[in-house]
Parts: C-alpha cells; sequence; structure tokens
C-alpha cells in the first residue's frame, strides 16, 4: 500500500481494522495492548530506554507501550503524515513523532516494528532490518511483530483487510535471515495470540505455548552487539 493510501485511512484507522478483526471478538485497541503487555514482559516493565515505534501509524501501540513501559521515552515515524497527524497529544508532547527519516538517531535502546514488515517490498526488507539494525544503541534491541502465515485464520483475516491488499507475509525464517545480515543475534522468536475471545479464559496459559507455531502472529527479539 503506498503512502497515499494510508493517509486516506489516518483518519478511521481503528474502526477500519475493526470491522477486518471481528471474527476474534477483540478490537485493534486488544491486540496493541497484548504487544505492550508482551514487551513490558520480556524486557520488564522498569525498562527506561529511548524507543522507536516504526511504522507507528496513528500511535496505538505507543500509547499502550507508554502505559506498561511508563519509564521508556517513546518515539514514533511513520511515513504517512497524515496518521502522526492523528497521534495522541499526550504522546507528541513527550516523544518525537514524525514522517521524516532524517530525523531520527542512531542511539535507539528498542526499536519495535509492529505487522509493517509485510508492507514492505519484499526486496527492501533486508535493506530496511539493516538500517533499523543501525539505528540501535550498543546492547539495543529489534522486536518485529508479523502475521504468522502458517496459521489459516491469520490469513483468512489478511485477505479481507482494505491495508493488506496484495501483501506478501513473511514466516519466521525470513524475518530472522533479515536479523542475521544486520548481524542482530536472535534472543527470542515467541508464537503469540493463541486464543479467541470465547476462549480468553484460557488466556493465561498463551507464555507456555510460545514455541508452538500456531499462534496467529509471532514476535522475534535480536540484540546488537559491538
Amino acid at each position: 500500500m503506498s503512502t497515499k493510501q494510508f493517509d486516506q485511512f489516518a483518519g478511521d484507522y481503528e474502526q477500519t481494522l475493526d470491522r477486518s478483526l471481528g471474527f476474534a471478538g477483540e478490537d485493534s485497541a486488544y491486540f496493541s495492548d497484548y504487544k505492550a503487555r508482551y514487551l513490558a514482559r520480556v524486557l520488564r516493565r522498569d525498562f527506561s530506554g529511548k524507543v522507536l515505534d516504526f511504522g507507528c501509524g496513528v500511535g496505538l501501540l505507543s500509547g499502550f507501550m507508554k502505559k506498561h513501559l511508563p519509564a521508556a521515552r517513546i518515539n514514533g515515524f511513520d511515513v504517512s503524515s497524515e496518521s502522526i497527524n492523528h497521534v495522541d497529544p499526550v504522546l507528541v508532547r513527550q516523544g518525537l513523532f514524525t514522517s521524516q527519516p532524517e530525523s531520527l538517531v542512531r542511539d535507539y535502546d528498542l526499536i519495535v516494528t509492529a505487522n509493517v514488515m509485510h508492507h514492505i517490498d519484499p526486496e527492501q526488507r533486508r535493506t530496511t532490518i539493516v538500517e533499523l539494525a543501525q539505528r540501535l544503541a550498543r546492547g539495543g534491541k529489534l522486536v518485529v511483530f508479523e502475521h504468522n502465515p502458517a496459521n489459516p485464520l491469520t490469513r483468512w483475516v489478511v485477505e479481507r483487510c482494505p491495508f493488506d491488499k496484495d501483501v506478501v507475509l513473511l514466516p519466521p525464517r525470513e524475518t530472522a535471515s533479515y536479523f542475521s545480515a544486520a548481524k542482530l543475534n536472535v534472543v527470542r522468536r515467541d508464537y503469540i495470540v493463541f486464543m479467541p475471545h470465547f476462549l480468553s479464559w484460557l488466556r493465561g496459559l498463551e507464555p507456555w505455548l510460545a514455541s508452538l507455531p500456531f499462534g496467529a502472529q509471532y514476535a522475534l527479539l535480536g540484540e546488537k552487539h559491538g
């Protein structure tokens, strides 16, 4: 999808996404909160580094990261300037949210990109991960959340989401190969989002299922050394 098309969706981004996710009985806020809680679990809630939400859209995940990682300094980047205009003013006052790549620095302690890579042309994905790794401080971490193409319900949702028209999903091994090219050590590879709403009483078990390749999404965490 082009920048112009994302600009067109910026005003009703959450509502459009919620309609695509209706089958799961949850909305877009649930999935963003899920990712932020995952980060707080694997990084510890007292994490206080500088964070870049790469492909932040209207700032939904950024808001939940600020909630679950309250000491972190949250910044955001998105190619859609119209999406940036819809970021919560509270977040904007506390950090940099921009569509200008030249404004980004090279000392982030954490870069998070959530369901963004499948929107990037396959020929540019390796370069994107390498460039993100170059923006990490020594010991910094990159976390990529992506749809799991091995999950049939995930593919069904993607096929029906207006944002995801004609996208090519990335299996974890492809994402891991980009980490290797960027000289990032893979620290964690977790499958996430197993239980739909009607099985929500079982969601406490999901961290124990992280090695099973059946989750609707996955998280890959890499760390920069040297």
